[in-house]
């Protein structure tokens, strides 16, 4: 069997496109690698990400572009003008689109991988023309693929209420935490704290700056906290789109040195400032499956999540959960946790437990069983 994934959104630059969908198709295919030593891999990335860069087993052939395709001005025409002719000639016998898309002229069976339905669920959260293009190909894809993958039971749900697609057609491969996720030791902790300037307590954010997820109320339950407790907000997280409201809610909210927003974190200090935090907060409004929480469980942390989308089914009784759009019992729940220390045990005992339920392996295990299927059929 041979497989082509498309892994154009694989970027090795520091800013937001590190998040989300490049740690998924990252980790699919590390553990890919690691599970499948028969079948033949072609994996298609962006300019300058090659071979060396990924690490994969000598079945797995990386066929780098020579155009920018993290742009999706460009990588959208690849998709569906240069994929298809790169599929013939490369005599691929399986096609994976891991963001939402697949080509509609190919002439291969693709699966395809559709993380959650944000664009129509929630379409004030995204630029009009990013909108119309992503909706339309995800509704195209979900019809024509010869089989969907998503990341939760959530996400299933509505690909199956809203899309049309019979249930038999989605298999859910949950995404996981790395290894170096894991509790850290008290004096690493501490070294990492003063390297990088930070204080014995604060609550911590961490994900890409965009309007579903929901920080102007993340910024206005803190400013009640603010009021009583001196113990800083710190927001990590590359720029995403339309986030110019949330940098100017912050300024009229006036926290000075209590707020701050540290940009984008590279993934291999992400555990670090998991570990050093009081707690980590994560109020988003819709998630297809919501990574930073489960990685600050993984590390220790306390978590406050939504109650919203997925993320009951991701932090399960491990987190305090709030309702989104209530400020007020946002602002309780943290002020609830950074009060009681057994509770701030308790998370973290649970956390650590709900975490070690999601697997990589699995996720690959599952994926490729779907590979196999649809290439035999």
């Amino acid at each position: 069997m041979h497989v082509a994934i498309n892994a154009h959104l694989l970027a090795h630059t520091a800013n937001f496109r590190r998040a989300g969908v490049s740690h998924y198709v990252e980790s699919l295919l590390e553990h890919l690698g690691e599970i499948d030593t028969s079948n033949r891999y072609t994996i298609y990335t962006t300019k300058g990400v090659d071979a060396p860069a990924l690490g994969l087993p000598s079945n797995f052939s990386v066929r780098p572009s020579r155009l920018d395709t993290i742009n999706p001005r460009i990588r959208i025409p690849w998709e569906q003008l240069i994929a298809p002719a790169l599929l013939a000639k490369d005599g691929a016998d399986l096609y994976h689109g891991v963001l939402n898309v697949m080509p509609l002229l190919a002439r291969v069976p693709s699966v395809v991988t559709i993380h959650d339905l944000s664009p129509l669920l929630f379409p004030q959260t995204f630029r009009r023309i990013n909108r119309m293009y992503t909706t339309w190909a995800i509704r195209v894809s979900a019809k024509r693929a010869a089989h969907i993958f998503t990341v939760s039971e959530h996400a299933k749900r509505e690909i199956v209420t809203h899309l049309g697609v019979n249930a038999s057609r989605v298999t859910v491969t949950y995404n996981a935490c790395d290894a170096r996720f894991v509790p850290v030791s008290e004096s690493e902790l501490a070294a990492f704290r003063q390297r990088r300037g930070l204080p014995a307590r604060f609550l911590f954010y961490l994900g890409t700056l965009e309007p579903r997820k929901n920080i102007p109320r993340l910024l206005d339950a803190y400013a009640q906290v603010a009021k009583t407790y001196d113990v800083p907000l710190l927001i990590g997280g590359g720029k995403g789109w339309l986030y110019e409201p949330i940098l100017a809610q912050a300024e009229r909210l006036q926290l000075g040195d209590k707020l701050k927003f540290v940009g984008y974190i590279p993934q291999e200090e992400q555990h670090l400032w998991y570990g050093a935090a009081s707690a980590f907060v994560f109020p988003s409004l819709y998630e297809g499956f919501g990574m930073p929480p489960l990685e600050a469980m993984a590390c220790g942390t306390p978590v406050i999540a939504s109650n919203a989308s997925c993320l009951p089914e991701i932090v399960g009784d491990a987190a305090l959960q709030v309702d989104p759009h209530d400020i007020d019992g946002l602002a309780a729940a943290m002020r609830r946790v950074l009060d009681d220390a057994d509770l701030r045990a308790d998370l973290r005992q649970r956390g650590l437990a709900q975490a070690a339920r999601f697997s990589w392996f699995e996720t690959a295990r599952r994926t490729q069983a779907v590979y196999q299927r649809v290439a035999r059929r």
